[in-house]
């Protein structure tokens, strides 16, 4: 496994997986939209008591992704509204989005669980310079908290429009039209985060290749 493939694991296991999962089993295996989302919820539950129960913390990425799906299949079970059921993708995207942004606000976003992994890649040294930056550094902080802020108001976006959508247009139109309005929503997040990084990975690597010379310039002084 690679550098950048580990440290996109824990996005990939505690995200990725429950929303991969959910569209197989609801549209390759055809079953119920509560049963895909009650399987999918699977996932995210067992991540979230082994974090708890094995390395003492709160896997923060899993027990959202398991209020996400709790919350749909709840709203499955209480309605068989066609229009009510395509504008619950939006309220779920909605949820992450609030999510994310709350995290901003009490001052530990979320979205560094992200970023964190790909700019140290497990190194030691890496790790000591992201740590330094993100307690020293008010640059990297607000740096950190807009590339949050960022997939935070995508989501929210996303949501609002489909929403709308579902109760504006043909319940037909809205089926597939969902799909595209989430594919846009993330790649327009994806440009924009990654434009909000691009001042981080140049205080990180400026303050990387500071902490080597002068670990080099140490080691020849000996």
């Amino acid at each position: 496994m690679t550098n950048k493939t580990s440290a996109l694991a824990p996005l990939i296991i505690d995200a990725g997986l429950p929303v991969a999962a959910y569209f197989l089993l609801s549209q390759a295996a055809g079953l119920s939209t509560i049963a895909a989302l009650a399987w999918s919820s699977a996932i995210p539950a067992v991540r979230a008591v082994w974090c708890l129960a094995r390395e003492r913390r709160v896997n923060v990425l899993a027990v959202l992704m398991l209020v996400v799906n709790t919350t749909g299949l709840l709203s499955s079970l209480l309605t068989g509204d066609p229009r009510l059921m395509l504008a619950k993708d939006g309220g779920v995207t909605s949820i992450l989005g609030v999510g994310i942004l709350a995290s901003v606000v009490i001052g530990k976003p979320l979205m560094t669980e992200v970023l964190r992994p790909l700019f140290t890649k497990g190194d030691p040294a890496r790790t000591a310079v992201w740590d330094g930056l993100s307690g020293t550094s008010p640059a990297f902080r607000r740096a950190e908290r807009l590339f949050s802020v960022v997939w935070g108001v995508a989501l929210l976006g996303e949501s609002a429009v489909r929403v709308v959508g579902a109760y504006t247009l043909p319940v037909d139109t809205m089926v597939w039209l969902g799909g595209v309005i989430l594919v846009v929503a993330l790649a327009a997040a994806f440009a924009v985060s990654r434009a909000a990084a691009r001042p981080m990975v140049r205080t990180f690597l400026a303050a990387f290749d500071e902490r080597r010379q002068a670990y080099r310039a140490s080691q020849t002084a000996m």
